[in-house]
């Protein structure tokens, strides 16, 4: 596998560190709802070894024994056909599931709680984000304190991360570079959460996955985005002037 720019990697990793490197173990705009397992029958959960699966993490930048460690391979019919896609567990037995064509979940939703013994927290949105970190990770390993991870497996689970954020001495955010996600932070800054905004880290890129892969926004997405930032900060500006 190919990485983009490895020496901009390693600096956007010490940049978002700061002074407690996470140790490698795997363990707005009004964004569309993924479509939940309601008609998904038959569900069965195996062992990530599926070579197309693999084959689909590869072209997104992860690495096999990354994704084999922390995901699993789940199976299941829908209106009389069989399917297959990568599965992230959650913490109330629900799963978040890929493929190259599927982008769903199977209920209940919820956050993912990685615990690694740690006093810090990095949080991210989805799983790809979290598989996409540990594989940056993999090419600059480190030693120091490690830390724990909330994947939010979507921004309207954030209300389900603060009550956990707040036990944390500090986290970390890579949320996406978009206003869902900029909204999803000022939400756990207002509920008094102690985070620190690291997506300027990837300020050209949407999200972390797209960083991995060197795939950095259009123009006019950037301006956008940097326009709908400017434009909420002003607003909460006035409102606590």
């Amino acid at each position: 596998m190919e990485l983009q720019k490895t020496k901009n990697i390693s600096y956007a990793l010490k940049a978002i560190e700061g002074h407690f490197p996470a140790a490698f173990r795997p363990a707005a705009s009004v964004r569309k709802p993924e479509p939940q397992a309601a008609g998904y029958r038959q569900v069965r959960v195996i062992p990530l070894t599926n070579p197309v699966l693999l084959d689909y993490l590869k072209e997104r930048g992860i690495l096999a024994e990354i994704a084999r460690k922390t995901c699993k391979e789940v199976h299941f019919e829908n209106k009389g056909k069989w399917y297959f896609a990568v599965a992230f567990a959650n913490r109330s037995g629900g799963y978040e599931i890929r493929n190259k064509y599927l982008k769903g979940s199977i209920s209940p939703k919820e956050i993912t709680h990685i615990k690694n013994g740690g006093d810090h927290c990095i949080v991210v949105e989805g799983f790809m984000d979290y598989l996409s970190y540990l594989t940056l990770k993999s090419m600059r390993p480190g030693s120091g304190q490690p830390a724990d991870y909330i994947v939010l497996n979507s921004v309207s689970n954030v209300g389900k991360a603060i009550p956990i954020l707040k036990e944390y001495k500090s986290a970390f955010c890579l949320l996406d570079n978009d206003p869902a996600g900029k909204q999803a932070f000022c939400q756990m800054t207002e509920a008094g959460c102690p985070v620190k905004d690291k997506s300027d880290c990837y300020a050209e890129y949407n999200d972390l996955n797209d960083y991995l892969l060197g795939k950095k926004m259009v123009p006019e997405n950037r301006q956008r985005h940097a326009g709908n930032t400017s434009t909420k900060e002003r607003s909460q500006t006035k409102q606590h002037g």
